[in-house]
């Protein structure tokens, strides 16, 4: 896949939660800097964290609305509109960084407010 083709498919997967074949886009080896989650080293560490992301969210829906692609590099600024796993509603503006290797994700970073996104942090799941 090119780079392009990498950040639309890490959006349709998220907004699909399609957390399994989201993973898929990273290389074993990536770096995830999240804001908060926070510094996260390899595909392995983050399949398991992802797969609780359908019980914590009861909806989800990143849309990008300014892509930029530039060689194995990318930058969007997208509106996350979630909800948490009771439905108390997270809206947010966020900036994702991407490096690209091997057409897979290599790095990735991303930035926000965490305030917005304080219904998902405090819920208790059982």
């Amino acid at each position: 896949m090119t780079s392009a083709q990498i950040v639309d498919r890490y959006y349709e997967t998220a907004n699909a939660g399609e957390w399994d074949a989201w993973c898929d886009l990273f290389t074993d080896d990536m770096v995830m800097d999240e804001q908060l989650a926070g510094h996260i080293e390899g595909l392995a560490t983050l399949r398991p964290m992802m797969a609780g992301m359908g019980r914590a969210y009861s909806r989800f829906q990143n849309v990008p609305r300014h892509v930029i692609v530039l060689g194995d590099e990318a930058a969007v600024v997208s509106h996350i509109s979630a909800a948490n796993a009771a439905g108390v509603p997270i809206e947010a503006e966020v900036a994702n960084y991407f490096r690209f290797r091997d057409g897979k994700i290599a790095y990735m970073a991303n930035f926000h407010d965490s305030a917005p996104f304080q219904p998902f942090l405090t819920q208790k799941l059982d």
